[in-house]
């Protein structure tokens, strides 16, 4: 049979192209399990073997950028889960599979079911981060949830030892490991809530492979982890390991060692903080201390100036001052004219006629009863002026008022009520009188028109 004119006529190169092309577009990606045989582990890093099983088996390549991560080292009778690519290696026209990811095939599974736990746990929201409890700045207690004999609960110690060795350590015991495990953790989980022993709780193990931190994986730890009301930290294995209890716990520490730093402060730099916040707070203290003792020496100030006591000593003493005043006056005008009587008996002695004598003595007489009695009249006037000024002053005087029958109200300030628009119903004032004061609550207020 001859091709038509019509039919396209394929080069092999052209052939192979095209069935690559037709594969690659057909299984884009795929997991295929099988045993490793004819392993080769190529000088240019490059890996190439075949995976069979009972019936059939298939060329693989895995490239140097691909399997430079791989955990475990591939060799023949290895029974693997890879996840790759199928394709043509078109000079040869060969069927192969480029892998992309190996793993053991019991580890694989676990990673199946992993994802799978992951993803339901993730659905009903236990890995939410409004779930996420805060750690206390200073737990009063610390608890461990670990093995305690590994490794593990060593570091921890050592570490909360250094950095804070005030604070007192519970270990809750329990197996790590093995299928017995998730129940003593999440049993330990329950114990710690239950005692309310601990401020916060690590949780968690050392390194190992996948199959050995499962028992951090467990859907019965992860839901006593989120049911916990104690935070949680979570300490499982190195940095590169996850596991579903990092997810749910409140905070994930790369190490158990770094769980211990988390949980409680350095106590050199803490006590460091609480010296500066002390200082602080004095120096606050104390200036608000001056402050406040400035303005009360002020408001004391102002207040005895404004006390009617201390107005009434000022007018007193004035009124002693102007007595001292006029009784000097009166006093230095007796002189004068004692002095002027002085020099006239002394003129009439020298010219020394009876009769201009006795008309001298009879006037003299006369001016001096008139001044004695103007001096009298003087005095009289001016005891009159001086009555009259502590007259009026006594009038002024607060306290004459209220031995008049008034009486003085002030509120609870201390300041003087002076109309009835400035009280309150129920408002409690204080009432002073001549003698004594009361106090008494406003029951209703009148104007003067009412």
């Amino acid at each position: 049979m001859q091709p038509r004119p019509d039919e396209p006529i394929l080069t092999v190169s052209e052939l192979n192209r095209e069935a690559r092309e037709l594969l690659e577009s057909a299984l884009p990606g795929l997991w295929v399990e099988g045993e490793i045989s004819n392993f080769i582990h190529h000088g240019s890093g490059h890996m190439y073997f075949d995976l069979k099983d009972d019936q059939a088996q298939v060329r693989c390549a895995m490239f140097r950028s691909a399997n430079r991560s791989l955990s475990f080292r591939p060799e023949n009778g290895l029974q693997v889960l890879l996840r790759g690519r199928v394709t043509i290696y078109e000079p040869r026209g060969s069927y192969q599979v480029v892998a992309e990811q190996m793993e053991p095939a019991g580890e694989g599974l676990l990673r199946r079911r992993l994802e799978a736990l992951k993803a339901k746990l993730q659905a009903e929201g236990l890995f939410a981060t409004e779930h996420k409890q805060s750690l206390p700045a200073l737990p009063r207690c610390v608890g461990v949830i670990t093995s305690p004999t590994g490794a593990a609960v060593r570091d921890i110690l050592k570490v909360l030892r250094r950095r804070f060795p005030a604070v007192p350590v519970i270990i809750y015991p329990t197996q790590v490991q093995g299928e017995r495990a998730k129940g003593e953790i999440a049993a330990a989980l329950a114990t710690a809530a239950r005692r309310d022993e601990c401020d916060v709780l690590i949780c968690g193990r050392g390194g190992g492979s996948l199959e050995d931190l499962w028992s951090f994986n467990e859907e019965q730890v992860v839901r006593a982890i989120f049911d916990c009301p104690v935070p949680v930290v979570s300490a499982v294995g190195h940095e590169s390991d996850v596991t579903l209890a990092d997810l749910v716990a409140d905070l994930r520490a790369p190490t158990p060692s770094a769980a211990a730093e988390l949980v409680v402060p350095d106590a050199q730099a803490w006590q460091q903080q609480v010296s500066s916040a002390t200082r602080r707070a004095v120096a606050t203290m104390r200036r608000d201390l001056r402050n406040r003792s400035h303005a009360h020496a002020n408001l004391a100030g102002r207040l005895r100036r404004r006390n009617p006591r201390y107005l009434l000593r000022q007018h007193a003493q004035r009124i002693d001052e102007l007595a001292t005043r006029l009784r000097r006056a009166a006093l230095q005008r007796v002189n004068r004219e004692r002095a002027r009587l002085l020099h006239a008996r002394a003129r009439l002695v020298g010219a020394s006629p009876a009769a201009h004598c006795r008309d001298t003595r009879h006037r003299l007489d006369g001016q001096r009863l008139r001044m004695i009695a103007a001096i009298r009249v003087q005095l009289g006037n001016t005891r009159a002026r001086l009555g009259a000024l502590a007259a009026g002053l006594q009038v002024a005087s607060p306290l004459a008022t209220l031995e008049r029958g008034y009486a003085i109200v002030t509120d609870e300030t201390g300041a003087a009520v002076t109309n009835a628009s400035q009280l309150k119903i129920d408002q409690t004032v204080e009432t002073r009188l001549a003698a004594g004061r009361f106090t008494s609550k406003v029951t209703k207020t009148l104007d003067n028109d009412t």
